[in-house]
């Protein structure tokens, strides 16, 4: 069951990557305008984000600054087209055309990325339980490490597998969460289901725990 797994996820991770096309660029600069401005019915990027795309743990905003850019651009198109639900982010960007999406995502993507801040309540017992499950995994019960396909120091690869090292742990949480609830279905070749649902509640607070701890350029 094990060697099954492990090659479903690298099958599906070489799929994801070999079938991926290149995208029209966006421009920065026409991004950090609609980020500042929003699409003319919802508010601004900015104002959950940050212009400095930073985000916010506390509200479950996700740091977008230095991500890949056709990851960003990607998950704005689920969310405008239904794929990916959320009662904020949908009005918010179902104005914007492709060619605004892509600028977005190009701005947030060129922002440099600084750590985020660590949870009071977090325990050195959730730190060690999630570097285990990020590094190694937990392959009594079948789960892989997040490594095997956001890379080793969790710095993503390419624009399927986003970098997750210094993301907010209320975000990461929520999102795995949904993964295994089956509220969240716009991962490639459902891997990310397949993880989340072995997954256990407390695993879930440690992973988020260990990846919000980690800065982004962690090596």
């Amino acid at each position: 069951m094990t060697h099954y797994l492990t090659c479903f996820l690298v099958a599906g991770a070489m799929t994801v990557m070999t079938t991926s096309t290149a995208t029209a660029q966006g421009n920065p600069e026409q991004g950090a305008r609609l980020v500042s401005q929003g699409d003319g019915s919802g508010v601004p990027c900015l104002v959950c984000h940050g212009a400095d795309g930073m985000g916010n743990d506390a509200g479950g905003f996700p740091r977008l600054a230095g991500l890949d850019a056709g990851y960003l651009a990607k998950q704005m198109e689920d969310y405008k087209a239904g794929r990916r639900t959320s009662a904020i982010m949908q009005p918010n960007v179902d104005n914007f055309s492709s060619q605004q999406i892509l600028d977005i995502a190009a701005y947030f993507s060129s922002l440099p990325a600084s750590a985020t801040q660590a949870s009071a309540d977090t325990t050195d017992g959730q730190l060690a339980a999630g570097e285990k499950l990020v590094r190694e995994g937990d392959w009594d019960n079948y789960i892989p490490a997040c490594s095997s396909c956001h890379g080793p120091a969790s710095q993503g690869v390419g624009s399927s597998f986003p970098a997750i090292a210094g993301q907010h742990p209320n975000y990461i949480r929520q999102q795995l969460t949904a993964w295994k609830k089956g509220e969240r279905s716009n991962d490639p070749e459902q891997l990310m289901t397949a993880v989340a649902e072995r997954l256990s509640d407390e695993q879930i607070t440690a992973v988020a725990a260990y990846l919000g701890s980690l800065s982004p350029d962690s090596q």
